[in-house]
């Protein structure tokens, strides 16, 4: 297993980490998926409290006993379940903030989150109530660090302008290069992590059947499947180039896989053991279509 460092964290994280949230019933096999990641040498595993209205963390806390110290875990915050179930509200109150990671704490089974990631953000936010939430949560010790899961160029640059963020998580795939023209450079700029997820644009770069996708017409994906397709070696599956894409962008610290099932685990692995794109591979790849831009949130 490659690892890097998440630099204003001073963690070092396995290039490939597991997405729990389609982890969904409680069965024995959850927890041994898990154990076997760690064997592999996968060691950030994000979840957060919206999953499954907090199961989510309960079966990470529950397959983590043991091992607590093995690994890193990532969490979020922000989205409040409505009493009623049927449906969240978006929170970004510091009050809400330091109520909700003691219940996530509880949840995970821990006394600390490793990082704790704002679940979104908007513009007109109380951008600087948020951050003084986090940094008093690191000072007192209940989190090591903390940053914001958003695709909003507008919403990031507030935060790395304003805050000590570790990380960002986003959306990134060869689907949707928008972070390539927006946001990549100014965090990698800026020493913060990037955590890569739908690196496989929902299964488009995995086998499953074509449709739109971010404002591209089903015919436009098709033709950028079959174009990456015939650029690489046939002993090269289609979701191993999309997440070599991914990972082997210096900017990205690491891809978080969704993993649900053992041949998941199995096929991550296999991915992050694969040789790195070329620096021709890479380029070739870029020139089947001069990607997306944001058009909102800019």
């Amino acid at each position: 297993m490659q690892y890097k460092i998440l630099d204003k964290a001073g963690f070092k994280i396995s290039q490939v980490s597991f997405g729990c949230m389609s982890l969904k019933d409680k069965t024995p096999e959850n927890d041994a998926i898990i154990g076997k990641a760690i064997e592999n040498g996968i060691n950030l595993f994000d979840t957060a409290d919206l999953y499954d209205k907090g199961e989510n963390e309960k079966l990470l806390g529950q397959a983590l006993k043991g091992k607590r110290n093995e690994v890193f875990i990532s969490t979020k915050v922000g989205n409040r379940w409505r009493d009623d179930g049927t449906g969240w509200d978006w929170v970004p109150e510091k009050e809400y903030i330091l109520k909700a990671v003691d219940e996530s704490l509880k949840r995970l089974q821990t006394d600390y989150i490793d990082l704790y990631l704002l679940h979104g953000g908007t513009i007109e936010d109380p951008v600087d109530e948020v951050i003084e939430a986090f940094e008093g949560l690191a000072k007192s010790g209940k989190i090591r660090a903390y940053g914001i899961s958003s695709i909003r160029p507008s919403v990031i640059r507030e935060y790395v302008k304003r805050s000590n963020i570790a990380a960002v998580m986003t959306q990134y795939s060869i689907l949707d290069r928008r972070p390539e023209e927006a946001t990549l450079s100014l965090v990698q700029e800026n020493n913060i992590g990037v955590l890569a997820r739908g690196t496989v644009a929902s299964g488009l770069l995995a086998g499953k059947e074509t449709k739109e996708y971010l404002g591209l017409s089903k015919q436009k994906v098709e033709d950028i499947v079959e174009s990456i397709e015939k650029l690489m070696p046939q002993s090269k599956k289609l979701s191993q180039t999309a997440m070599r894409y991914v990972i082997d962008n210096p900017a990205i610290t690491t891809a978080v896989v969704g993993i649900r099932t053992k041949q998941q685990l199995a096929d991550a692995l296999d991915v992050e053991r694969a040789t790195p794109l070329s620096l021709g591979e890479l380029r070739k790849i870029q020139s089947v279509w001069e990607g997306n831009t944001y058009r909102e949130h800019r």
